[in-house]
């Protein structure tokens, strides 16, 4: 029975384009996706008499579903779209992943919602003004309980995207932001309940209050609890963590990501003298394993589903040799035929003879024997488009340096440096190279590792000039690369990366797998 001293708040985020319970590389079964969700959204608002019902980012970028869709049926409405309006969802944050396919595919997106789309903190640089509708909503019900839901976006996007996509667009520093907003909202607005919806984590344990990562600003989750006045609820993203619970008195939340949990965030409240206090919150996560998928959605997306699908089974070359990956972490010890080829192509249609490329995530499978569609995109997973950039011999070594502290040494055995997996796995911030040689002995300190460094035969010069090819989030100093940062760009080459790949494949029709040795981790 609903309960009218109650708000009900939900939340999804970082969804990452997924709908259906099914992973596209082979189409086995999984227990996630956003058509699971939505039976929970709907058997929620049945018991619910005052609800919010939010997104808080990354939605429209991150499967096959959404990429076919943006390359092959741009002309019909975005399937993500389609459906949040559906769910009647009254806002969405402006996540980082938003911008990946550009302006266009975005603002199509934005214009054909039913509901807002909020941030603060993305500023159009002609007029000053947040860029994306309202920075704020207000929500009132007819209890006469009145909410207001501030939107925030980390502003580290300019260090990730390729520039073409965010041209004209200023993102100011999120926590200062969202202090400047609250107040005023708080003085102008009158809210009974302000929630604060920020596409960003948390720098610090949110228990012990210990950080966890380098301070870079592109997560200020904790500081905004403690540093902000006047903050009920803060909904968090963009770490693809599972947290629920307070901060010094803010309701918190994470949901996880790839729509494998629907965050939802209870309120108790008491009305006094005509408006209305919390005197109670909850905060859980709803797993959506064993939840039947919601068949309106499935049928909503029915016809783009199936063009993908098609689309991922077009066969389109020959693998002579193995170019399978059996284990990721030996992958990343040892040289490999898969990451060879990437960094061939990427060398290939950038006509440069340095390259650099990780293995993005621990579910690749590598190349086989006849490859499709489907065998691109399952290995390389992210939307980058490629830049050549002009860095000194000390750039390498530096960033090679980078590379190499993936790695720690437990009792003479080789693990993950925890601060590649912890709080988010960041397996896509380890790179192999090509075209230089190079040795790693991870048994010497960080920073003192890359023992052994050449081109073409001679020692890597660290005042030398050297035009690498490497992904954007990459050559933006994405994965505290900074030394990549500001360089001078050589090329820019703006196809995304799982057509460049598919592109070469076509035009060889046989492709063979190599393995060359010119790197290699000791210890």
């Amino acid at each position: 029975m609903s309960n009218q001293n109650e708000l009900t708040i939900l939340v999804t985020s970082d969804v990452h384009g997924n709908v259906l319970p099914i992973n596209y590389g082979n189409n086995a079964y999984t227990e996630l996706g956003l058509s699971k969700i939505v039976s929970i959204i709907k058997e929620e608002r049945k018991n619910a008499a005052n609800l919010v019902l939010l997104d808080n980012g990354d939605l429209i970028q991150g499967t096959p579903l959404t990429y076919h869709f943006v390359r092959s049926m741009g002309q019909e409405m975005n399937p993500m779209i389609k459906i949040l309006n559906e769910l009647h969802y009254d806002a969405a944050i402006i996540g980082n992943h938003e911008f990946n396919y550009g302006m266009d595919v975005l603002n199509r997106a934005v214009n054909e919602s039913t509901f807002p789309w909020l941030s603060a903190n993305i500023i159009d640089s002609k007029t000053n003004e947040p860029s994306f509708g309202k920075p704020y909503i207000i929500k009132e019900f007819p209890s006469g309980l009145k909410v207001a839901i501030l939107g925030v976006t980390t502003h580290y996007i300019p260090n990730w995207e390729n520039p073409s996509h965010i041209t004209g667009l200023k993102f100011e520093d999120a926590l200062e932001t969202t202090k400047t907003w609250v107040k005023k909202i708080r003085v102008e607005e009158k809210p009974d309940i302000m929630v604060v919806s920020y596409h960003g984590g948390f720098e610090c344990d949110p228990e012990t209050g210990e950080p966890t990562e380098t301070p870079t600003g592109e997560n200020q989750g904790y500081r905004m609890c403690y540093e902000i006045e006047g903050i009920d609820v803060l909904i968090t993203g963009h770490q693809h963590r599972s947290i629920s619970g307070s901060i010094n008195g803010v309701t918190v939340i994470q949901p996880s990501f790839n729509a494998q949990m629907l965050g939802k965030i209870t309120l108790g409240l008491t009305n006094e003298n005509g408006s209305w206090k919390i005197d109670h919150s909850d905060s859980q996560l709803l797993s959506v394993d064993l939840i039947d998928e919601d068949p309106d959605i499935t049928e909503l997306v029915k016809d783009y589903e199936n063009a993908t699908q098609t689309w991922l089974d077009q066969p389109m070359g020959t693998l002579l040799g193995d170019m399978t990956i059996k284990d990721s972490f030996e992958t990343r010890l040892k040289d490999n035929a898969l990451v060879e080829f990437i960094n061939k192509v990427q060398m290939d249609i950038a006509e440069v003879s340095i390259s650099n490329t990780a293995l993005f995530n621990n579910t690749s499978k590598g190349f086989p024997e006849c490859i499709t569609m489907r065998d691109v995109v399952s290995n390389y997973i992210y939307p980058n488009t490629l830049k050549v950039i002009r860095i000194s011999g000390e750039d390498m070594k530096e960033a090679l340096e980078r590379c190499a502290s993936y790695f720690e040494l437990d009792n003479g055995q080789v693990k993950v440096n925890p601060a590649f997996t912890t709080p988010k796995p960041q397996h896509y911030n380890y790179d192999m190279w090509e075209g230089i040689e190079y040795i790693l002995d991870i048994s010497k300190p960080f920073g003192k590792r890359v023992t052994q460094l050449t081109y073409e035969g001679k020692p890597i010069d660290p005042s030398g000039e050297y035009d690498v090819v490497m992904n954007n989030y990459r050559a933006g100093g994405g994965g505290e690369y900074s030394m990549f940062k500001n360089k001078r760009v050589i090329k820019d080459i703006p196809l995304d990366m799982s057509e460049v790949i598919a592109n070469y494949i076509l035009s060889k029709g046989t492709i063979e797998a190599t393995v060359n040795h010119n790197w290699k981790v000791i210890w």
